[in-house]
This record gives structure tokens, sequence and C-alpha cells, in this order.
């Protein structure tokens, strides 16, 4: 019997996923005749729930009728009489792995077999089912599902083992000490007696809760850290085609909507003529919306052709009107004063006699999120209660706001969480988004209506709530070859102000737009960031790594340039200033040392950059190798990638999100941007809105710091760095280290 002893660690929380498939699904297709519901509920054995204080006490009372709502509905480990083991994740899937990591900390604490466990999406229930990183909300964001579940998680499993081990025990009427558990299987070796869970499974949900169920010692992990000890459990649901998005559904009777929306942020329906547009076969009513005007059809395509022949009257009083290259120029007047300070010390303004300054400007421009499923949503309303299927991100908020709208309580809305083809932050619904469009359209046609509303690939990239545009406008000081001072102005819009998110402001400081910039990683003296919110009716909100996507381009592009300036070497310069950053300095002497970046020299034409930032508390140091191409573009042939991100629960879902983000980061620093004509965006589609090429993507090496950290989270830290280590491997090779985002079209000589 392994030995097994308790571990210590703060109170975590869990994720929500999704999948189907016979093996290794999360879910078993429908049969004839035979609903989801109604098989689940033949085979369900024994209910996990698994409460932190202070519901712990609750969870684990004696009563029959007490146990009974123990152990449902707020349940995160199910066991079946066919013995499978169903994982309910309570953070959304959209391909950053949370289904396969929270199932993989349960399976370990119960040493199931992988073949046995199944996942699939919690219900929305922020009593049930919240954030803990997040307080009393349900949702998923901030790199949080594996970092705040992980005890959590293991605990479900834990107690999930102790009450199959009992029941056998009983059974047997043998010491629950003498029986081992080896995937899937509970043995009793000196009776020669053995039993599947799913023998037990009615009969341990009978049982007692126990107060404290061990966890493994970390040298007895069989799944968590090792190297190919699991496959994605979503994988084979998303090649098959059994997977299921809300674009898939097709109920009767439903209506697809498509909504008409002002071609200039900021602008309101004056009028609208719909006569052609009712003409349009298929085409069944048309409604004005808070955001627009919407087209009720019976497919998809009906709708689109009759969105087309809308005439709509805009009042655009109140709409952003401005060119992108006014508001990069009323963003550069603002960084020429000093705005509310985020972090300081000592005294950024002193000088003395024969020091040396640095100034430089960094612009970022407003960047589309571009997941590869666009926002789409099911609703039917019965005019008391709404139901809503579709990849909710932050299910707790997309409640409240549903609610609004109709005016019922939150409890009265239900949300199904479908998986979703990507988000990077796009499905976070601050405000008049798809869901309040689809809320409006359900509520305007009448109950018992279900609707499905569509946004098209153009809808989405023009549609806003993009990443801010910024401005940093940065001042170091060299004193004896030494950095003596640094500061750091930073301009753009608040995504938090009047949302639910406000509460992340502190002392007139949107902590969102500083990360990264307001603590970094160098030993300075004397040290300043403070910041400007800008206003603007364009939306914007978070986007993959948040502040980091543009503070680490700005304070790693900045510190290569003073240590260049310095006759510093980039790795040793850095090195010799984080005296305080033990783990920024990690990740960056290994990457340094998986690069040979002392002992070799790239071949003629190439030249290294190098960067490390932290975002999220999990620590990244990438060094790019780039050449510029015949077509004068930017060519990056190999990233070398360090993480630390604590503790590894699946170590090929790390190196999977380090490369995704790696990818991302880059087509959007080389080729990606949003801009406004007169308040209008000008792309529109990938052909417009550039993205990497799958020709152009670099090989990629990455290497996972071995630590006994407490785990965090990896969906977002691989962006950060890369655009710096390319743009400081530019600047190596000669040319001007890139301070315009993208780089190709605005690429400095």
């Amino acid at each position: 019997m392994t030995r097994r002893k308790r571990c210590k660690g703060d109170a975590m929380s869990t994720d929500t996923t999704h999948t189907t498939d016979t093996d290794n699904a999360t879910a078993a297709p429908k049969a004839a005749g035979l609903s989801r519901r109604t098989l689940l509920q033949g085979t369900t054995g024994l209910l996990v729930g698994v409460y932190l204080a202070p519901m712990s006490r609750s969870a684990q009372a004696a009563t029959p009728k007490a146990r009974a709502a123990a152990f449902a509905p707020n349940a995160f480990v199910r066991v079946g009489t066919d013995s499978t083991v169903t994982v309910l994740v309570k953070h959304i899937e959209f391909g950053q792995g949370p289904m396969t990591g929270l199932t993989t900390l349960v399976a370990e604490e119960m040493d199931a077999d992988w073949s046995q466990m199944r996942a699939e999406h919690a219900p929305a229930n922020a009593k049930l089912y919240n954030n803990m990183a997040f307080g009393p909300i349900q949702g998923t964001g901030g790199s949080s599902a594996v970092a705040n579940s992980y005890e959590q998680m293991r605990k479900a499993g834990a107690i999930a083992r102790a009450l199959l081990v009992q029941a056998a025990a009983n059974a047997w009427s043998v010491p629950a000490a003498d029986i081992a558990v080896e995937r899937g299987v509970l043995r009793h070796v000196a009776s020669r007696r053995q039993g599947r869970f799913g023998q037990f499974a009615v009969a341990a949900a009978r049982l007692p809760v126990p107060q404290d169920a061990p966890l493994k010692d970390p040298s007895a992990f069989r799944l968590i850290g090792r190297e190919g000890a699991v496959k994605k459990l979503d994988v084979p649901g998303k090649t098959n085609g059994t997977a299921q998005f809300s674009m898939d559904i097709h109920e009767p009777g439903m209506l697809t909507v498509v909504v008409a929306r002002a071609p200039r942020f900021g602008g309101k329906v004056a009028s609208f003529d719909a006569t052609a547009t009712r003409a349009v076969s298929g085409v069944v009513d048309v409604k004005q919306v808070s955001s627009g005007v919407a087209v009720y059809a019976k497919d998809t395509w009906s709708a689109i052709k009759g969105r087309e022949k809308l005439r709509v009257v805009w009042d655009e009083a109140a709409a952003e009107k401005r060119s992108s290259a006014q508001i990069v120029a009323d963003y550069r007047q603002l960084a020429k004063t000093t705005g509310t300070v985020a972090a300081s010390q000592g005294d950024v303004a002193a000088t003395v006699a024969g020091e040396r300054v640095i100034e430089t400007e960094y612009v970022f421009p407003y960047l589309a999120h571009g997941p590869m499923e666009p926002l789409n949503g099911f609703l039917v309303w019965d005019g008391k209660r709404v139901k809503a299927r579709y990849g909710s991100q932050i299910q707790t908020l997309d409640q409240m706001q549903i609610a609004k709208v109709f005016g019922i309580k939150p409890e009265d809305v239900e949300i199904e969480t479908l998986l979703a083809g990507g988000s990077f932050g796009r499905r976070i619904d601050l405000g008049h988004d798809m869901l309040e469009e689809l809320a409006e359209s359900a509520k305007a046609i009448g109950p018992n209506k279900p609707v499905k509303i569509v946004w098209t690939r153009e809808d989405d990239i023009t549609g806003g709530f993009y990443r801010p545009a910024f401005v940093h406008r940065l001042r170091g000081v060299l004193r004896d070859g030494k950095l003596a001072s640094w500061s750091n102005t930073i301009v753009g819009q608040s995504f938090i102000i009047g949302t639910a998110f406000e509460g992340l402001m502190k002392d007139g400081i949107d902590g969102t737009m500083v990360e990264g910039a307001k603590a970094i990683p160098y030993d300075i003296p004397n040290f300043r960031c403070d910041a400007h919110i800008a206003k603007s009716p364009v939306p914007v909100t978070s986007w993959r790594s948040v502040g980091s996507t543009h503070t680490a381009y700005a304070t790693e592009c900045f510190i290569d340039q003073l240590l260049e300036t310095a006759g510093l070497d980039p790795v040793d310069g850095r090195l010799s200033l984080m005296g305080k950053s033990a783990r920024h300095a990690g990740v960056l002497r290994t990457v340094a040392e998986m690069a040979k970046w002392s002992s070799t020299r790239p071949e003629a034409g190439r030249a290294r950059g190098v960067a490390v930032a932290e975002s999220f508390g999990t620590f990244v140091a990438e060094i790019a190798e780039v050449s510029m191409g015949g077509n004068g573009e930017p060519r990056v042939h190999k990233v070398w990638c360090a993480v630390d991100c604590g503790t590894v629960v699946n170590p090929d879902i790390v190196r999977a999100q380090m490369e995704g983000g790696i990818g991302f980061g880059l087509g959007h620093i080389l080729f990606a941007q949003v801009s406004l004509d007169e308040g209008r965006p000008m792309q529109r589609n990938f052909n417009t809105y550039r993205s990497l090429r799958i020709q152009e993507m670099p090989e990629i090496e990455v290497k996972i710091i071995d630590s006994k950290e407490k785990p965090t989270g990896v969906g977002e830290p691989g962006v950060p760095p890369i655009g710096p280590a390319v743009a400081n491997a530019l600047a190596r090779l000669g040319k001007a280290r890139p301070t315009q985002l993208p780089m190709v079209g605005g690429l400095q000589a």
C-alpha cells in the first residue's frame, strides 16, 4: 500500500470542462432514446463535494439528510457504477487545458486509471463553484484555474478514494489500512480479493465523509508532473467532431440573430428602415436593441443578408471620431506630464554632473483578440426563467447581466457552459456586447422562442472590446556606468472602470495598466512608475497576459537599451541587477544555457535577443534568434524558453501553452493592429488583421524549471517576453529597436 501523508497548502479552486468520447472522454454520447441526464442518473453511485473552511464542517455532517445535501449538488467528483470517474470542472475549457489538469489532480489522489477519467463543466453556481482567486465569483481568468484548484481537487480525489476504500473494507470485513489502490482497482492482498470503483460506489455514498483524508506525498506522484502520463481529455471530441460548441446548437423553432452596429464606437440608432430586410426570404423579424438593430431569421445566411438590406441612421454625437494617429498624439502629450504615481522610491528628478540620460517612447495599438470561434450563444426564456448555453468565461457576472435585462434574479438564470474555440480575454463580457445583445434579442422577440446570436469574423474584429492602445514614456539615467534612475509614464484606457472589476482600482491607479511596470526585477535606487487614464468610447477589455502585453515590451526593451549604452552584456547585465529577484534570475540563467548564449554565435545575418517577465506568478525568459528577410520583415528562426511555474501538473500542457503563447505574441507584435480612421476600425478579417502564418512559426525549445513552489498559471505568461526578445535581437542586428508596434509597416531602418 502506498504511504500517504498530509500536505499543507492554501485554499485553492477548480476549473471547468466538458468533452465527448468513449475513451478518455468527458461524457458519453447520447444513445437512441437515452438522454445524457438519464444515463448519468442510472450510473452514478458516489458524489463527492470538497469544501474548504468554513464549509468543510457542513460537508461532513453525519445525518443521512445532511450527507445527501453534501454529496449533491456541490460535487466535484462523481463515481459511476461503471467505474467511470467524472470530474466537474468549474473553469471553462477553451484550449488552455483545465479539463485535463484538474482531472489529473483527482485521478492522482484516487489512484485511478486515466482511461476511466471523464470531465465536464460544472453548473453556474458561485456558491458552490467560485474561483477562490476571484472571491465569490465563478469564472476563469488570470491564469488561475490550476493554480487555485491544486489543493481543492486533490482533496476531492483523496476523499473519494477514502470512501471507496472504506466501503471495500466493510464489504470484505478487513481493515481499511490493509487495502491498496492501483489504477482504479482496490486490492486486499492477504485475502486475494479485489474490485473496481464501481462495485463500491453505492455503498461509499452511504458513508460519512472523512474529515481529514490524507494527501499523497509528492514523491509518490504517478500522474502529477510526469511526462506522458496522461492524454488531453478534450482532444478526441475536437478531432472526431463530437465536441459541442454553441455554434453547433440547432434547436426546433430556433431563430438566428445578427445585429447591425454603429460604424463608430459610441454611435446609437437614430432611426432605421427595415422594409427591404423584411422582404428577404427567411427573415422573421427586426427589433432595436441597445447596441443596434437585431435581425431575426430562420438561418444564419438569411439573417446576414437581411442585415445587409437595413437602412440605419446613426446618432454619432458621442462617438469616437479620432484616428489612431490623433489618439497616439493625444497620449504622447499626456505622457510628457507625470500621472498618478503607482510606485516610487528615491528621487528620479535629481541630477548629477556627467550623468547620461536616455529617453524612449513606446507606442502600442489597439488589438483584437481574434479567437478562431467568434462570439455566439444560445438562450431561451420562458417568461420566468432563462437558460443559456455558450462558452461562458465569467459565469457569475453573466448571470447578473442576463438577469438585469429580464428583470429577474440571477439564480433564475441557468448557464450551461460549453467548450469555446479560444478567448484570450474576449469572452469576458463587460458591457454592451454579445451577452447583452443575446438577452435583449430574446426578450424583444418574446418568451418561448429560442434565439442564437451569431457574430461574424468581421463583427468580432470591428466590434471592439480591444486590448487598449498605450504609450509609454521612459527616462533612464546612467551614472558612472551604472543604472541610477528609471521613470515610466504610461497612458491608456482602463477597462475596469465601471465594471465588476473596478475594485482593482487603488488610489486612482488601475492595477492592470501598471502590472509588470510598477515593480520590475531590477535593483534601481531611484524609481517611479505613474499612469494617466485616458478616455474614449472605444470599448476595451483584458487581453492575453493583460498589462504585461505592453509593460514587458517597454521594460525589457528599455533595460536592453540601457545595458547596451553602458556597454554591458544583455544577460550578465540583467543578472547583475537581479539581487532581489531569484526566480527571474533562475529562468534567465537557464534560457542562456539552453541557447549557449556565451559560448556560441548565431550564423551570419542573424542575432539573438533576450527578455524576461513575470506574470500571474509565473516567470518566463525567452531568447529569440532573428534575421531580416528579403521582404524587409523580421524572420524569427528559433525561440528558447525557460519557464518557472512552480509545481507542474501536466508538463505537456505547460510546453503547449508556452509554444502557443510565443506564436500568439509573435504574430501580434509583428503584424497586428486595429487602426481607426475617423473612429472607424479599418481591419475586418484575418486578411487585414494579420496573424502569424504556419510557415512563419519558429522552432521552439521549452525547458520547465523543477520547482517545489505552489503551482501558478501558464495560459498567459508565454506571451510577454517574445516581443522584446525579437526587438532586442533586431537591435543587435544593427537595426533600430522598434518603438511603435506592429513592427511590420512601422519598422525603423
